[in-house]
């Protein structure tokens, strides 16, 4: 595990409570491409229901980050991308299973048009720092 140091307000920037304005540390990086809500066989979970796709996206995080050799622990960002805004707190609900408050990563969020195809309603991006 990395060695991450959080600031969720630097000075003179409102502080939010969803996320760390910034997070640094030193060690490798790991890029994880966005994930959807697909199943190992490639299937679509949850069409429909912006809960039961943002936790697949959340498992599929995961078990990425497990094939990189690390964990939420060491997510410094998180990038959402969804088709309405109204997904968010979904998002945030999955996100919490996995990262507790005190460790939220640095994050953006933005709505788009559509994604890859018409039924996925999010996707989201992490990149990690690995100790070294």
């Amino acid at each position: 595990m990395s060695e991450l140091t959080r600031i969720p307000a630097p000075d003179g920037v409102a502080p939010s409570a969803q996320y760390s304005h910034v997070v640094l540390g030193t060690g490798r990086f790991v890029a994880v491409s966005g994930q959807l809500a697909l199943d190992e066989d490639g299937r679509l979970v949850g069409e429909g229901d912006p809960a039961a796709q943002a936790r697949q996206v959340f498992e599929n995080l995961r078990r990425c980050l497990a094939a990189a050799g690390t964990t939420f622990d060491d997510v410094v960002k998180l990038t959402y991308f969804v088709t309405d805004m109204a997904h968010l707190p979904a998002i945030r609900e999955a996100r919490a299973a996995h990262i507790p408050d005190d460790r939220l990563p640095a994050s953006s969020a933005v709505q788009v048009a559509s994604l890859v195809r018409p039924e996925f309603l999010m996707e989201v991006e992490a990149f990690a720092v690995i100790g070294a």
